[in-house]
């Protein structure tokens, strides 16, 4: 099947309000030109740089879709982040955040959209606030979203999280399951600049368990795109 057909049919399959964030890393101009054409809302990058080349070369159509990033930021990168992404989803920690707040206004913006993410499974090769090392947790992200609601150019909209990666997608859905959770007791709160619209979980193996467990937005790289050597869902 086409990329088109790929998107069409993920598309058709999930409830329509669950937002669907293309994993544009490595991809090329041409791939991510034809999942926009077909419909496509939402862009997601890994990497400043790359993200800043795709948005230039696809010129008017970089416009029409809201651009995530979903991978580490560094601070040194936050100012070139800025300039491209709607959408910061990797906020893991109350200094990054503020770094993200003091370079907003310089950025010509005035409020940008974040989420934080969440290590739910604590696995030491993947970024996001583990758990295991703010228990308790539940009270810990209450206390890093009472102050982040602090910053004035920063609206919390969601979490993330990737989950643990396993063969069979039933065995993360405790860690999703868990996250829901946490998002539902953050949505509660009623604090200032907070907003909790999305919980960002489920890739290509584990999107069907993440929507049955709540979540309101996917990243789709590979089930949409094809596999490549270079693709790492």
């Amino acid at each position: 099947m086409s990329i088109a057909e790929n998107y069409a049919r993920i598309r058709e399959e999930i409830p329509e309000n669950v937002t669907i964030v293309l994993a544009a890393k490595a991809k090329s101009v041409e791939e991510i030109e034809e999942v926009i054409d077909a419909g496509a809302t939402d862009i997601g990058e890994n990497y400043v740089q790359q993200a800043e080349q795709m948005y230039s070369a696809l010129r008017k159509k970089a416009a029409k879709v809201k651009w995530h990033m979903i991978g580490y930021l560094q601070t040194n990168k936050i100012n070139k982040a800025l300039r491209v992404f709607d959408v910061i989803q990797t906020v893991d920690s109350l200094e990054k955040a503020k770094a993200i707040d003091k370079r907003i206004e310089s950025a010509r913006k005035r409020i940008v959209s974040v989420f934080i993410e969440i290590n739910i499974g604590s696995e030491d090769s993947k970024a996001g606030i583990k758990p295991a090392e703010h228990e308790p947790f539940d009270e810990y992200m209450e206390k890093l979203v009472r102050d982040m609601s602090e910053l004035e150019h920063l609206r919390v909209e969601g979490l993330m999280t990737m989950g643990p990666r396993f063969g069979d997608p039933e065995s993360v859905r405790p860690y999703f399951r868990r996250t829901r959770k946490i998002f539902e007791r953050i949505k509660n709160l009623g604090l200032p600049n907070l907003d909790m619209k999305y919980l960002s979980m489920g890739m290509t193996n584990s999107y069907r368990v993440a929507v049955e467990e709540g979540s309101n937005m996917i990243r789709i790289g590979t089930a949409i795109f094809g596999k490549r050597k270079c693709d790492t869902e």
